[in-house]
């Protein structure tokens, strides 16, 4: 049922006892337009307001839609949907004319000044010719409202929104987008999920990713891929692409020799960190990496309630682990967590030396800081091994918790326990599905039987 004109309000406002029209303006282009476009029509009747509205209305679009051109994409596919919601909305044949003349009006302004003319080869007749990146974007505007393309990022706030992942994997998620729709402009692809109907455009993509990122290595760039492919499939189950296209889709990693693989470190490198000169928080940190197999930011988050009486540690959850994990504390390392949790409340770090990054919305991770410490540190005293290519030396902290692994390995432990104690998933239906776990105490076995080297 169409609304009379006496109670519809649409674009109009009461001003002093005057109607005007009034529109807001895009988020984007605030800073450009204000956040309101207001335009007086000097007159107190409501139904002549609505039959004076549709012209200013159309010259407030033009002027969003011109701004938005110049803007780029991303305002004037704001504005693009904006128009598409007003088409659902109207309800009588005039809004929807009035509408159509303002899409009309905005692609012309976002087409702009003809440039040059043609020659139609049909008719003869001379044909105005128009910027063809302006042209891409009348296009792409006009798909837009007509419901017949959907930005490649249109559905990725919501996704990102659901995301339970570390915020250096979101980071590689808005990275991963951002090179899309990059590699879509740079080879005039139209950056619509509709472009991406097969793998066809998917493996071009993945094919100039090397030429796109130079310095980035496979290793990164597969990681792009492998959280474009989890966008899609989290599109594909509500039905807006058929298909995952990027499912399989890798680059292949150069062959790395053997010699060039990382490591642990030996005993002689152990011995040189251990005895080193530097501060006491990088010696315990250094000493509970070694007798625990931990990763680094888990040790660098510990808090003081995180040492628990029954000689525990609570390391949170890393990579695919689901819950928290427990780990004995070793024997040599009581007097460390002692000294560090006397007298301190339970939510007190235990490590304040490193507080993690101010910025809470920045990537990194607490232990950002610390890594760069102990890397100045091992370059300090020799203990490092870098290859030409390689952005890591082949050994690093993680060097701590392979050489944990070897540790245990060496004295005897079975390799699904120690999967345990460090996290790793552990093989075969028996001990990978059906059990809930060794008992703390094997665990505790598993850990003492590591020893740290003794000075020569």
């Amino acid at each position: 049922m169409a609304r009379s004109t006496a109670r519809n309000t649409q674009y109009l406002e009461e001003h002093r006892g005057k109607w005007r029209v009034t529109m807001s303006v895009p988020k984007e282009l605030q800073s450009r337009l204000g956040t309101r476009l207001k335009h007086p029509l000097n007159t107190d009747s409501l139904t002549v307001a609505n039959q004076l509205k549709w012209p200013i209305v159309n010259e407030m679009r033009a002027r969003i839609a011109e701004a938005a051109a110049a803007g780029g994409g991303a305002d004037l596919r704001s504005v693009a949907e904006e128009f598409r919601r007003q088409l659902r909305r109207a309800d009588n044949d005039l809004e929807v004319e009035a509408i159509s003349t303002g899409i009309s009006v905005a692609i012309d302004t976002v087409l702009g000044k003809p440039t040059s003319v043609d020659i139609d080869p049909v008719t003869g007749e001379e044909e105005p010719a128009f910027d063809p990146a302006k042209v891409r974007q009348a296009r792409q505007f006009a798909k837009i409202v007509a419901g017949r393309a959907t930005p490649i990022d249109h559905f990725h706030s919501q996704y990102m929104a659901q995301l339970t992942v570390k915020p250096r994997t979101r980071g590689d998620d808005e990275r991963a987008i951002k090179l899309l729709k990059r590699w879509c402009e740079e080879n005039e692809v139209e950056p619509f999920l509709q472009s991406f109907p097969s793998k066809k455009a998917a493996v071009r993509f993945v094919d100039d990713l090397q030429g796109l990122e130079p310095s980035l290595s496979p290793v990164t760039l597969n990681k792009y891929i492998n959280r474009l492919s989890r966008y899609w499939q989290w599109l594909e189950k509500r039905e807006e692409v058929t298909m995952d296209v990027w499912r399989g889709l890798a680059l292949m990693p150069p062959p790395v020799a053997h010699d060039e693989k990382e490591r642990p470190f030996t005993q002689e490198e152990m011995v040189k960190l251990l005895t080193g000169e530097t501060t006491q928080a990088m010696h315990d940190l250094m000493r509970i990496a070694a007798l625990t197999g931990c990763r680094l930011d888990p040790i660098v988050c510990l808090r003081v309630k995180d040492c628990r009486d029954e000689g525990v540690f609570v390391f949170k959850p890393q990579k695919k682990e689901k819950v928290e994990r427990l780990c004995p504390i070793h024997s040599d390392l009581k007097e460390i967590v002692e000294r560090r949790t006397k007298g301190k409340a339970p939510d007190d770090p235990f490590f304040p030396e490193w507080p993690g990054p101010k910025n809470a919305d920045t990537k990194r991770e607490r232990s950002f800081k610390t890594s760069n410490q102990f890397t100045a540190y091992a370059r300090s005293i020799g203990v490092r091994e870098e290859r030409d290519g390689r952005r890591r030396s082949l050994i690093n902290f993680h060097s701590f918790r392979r050489w944990f692994v070897t540790a245990a390995e060496r004295a005897g432990q079975p390799e699904s326990l120690i999967a345990v104690v460090v996290g790793h998933k552990r093989q075969g239906m028996t001990l990978g599905v059906y059990s809930a776990g060794p008992v703390i105490e094997q665990a505790r076995a598993c850990v003492e039987a590591v020893r740290l080297p003794a000075a020569r």
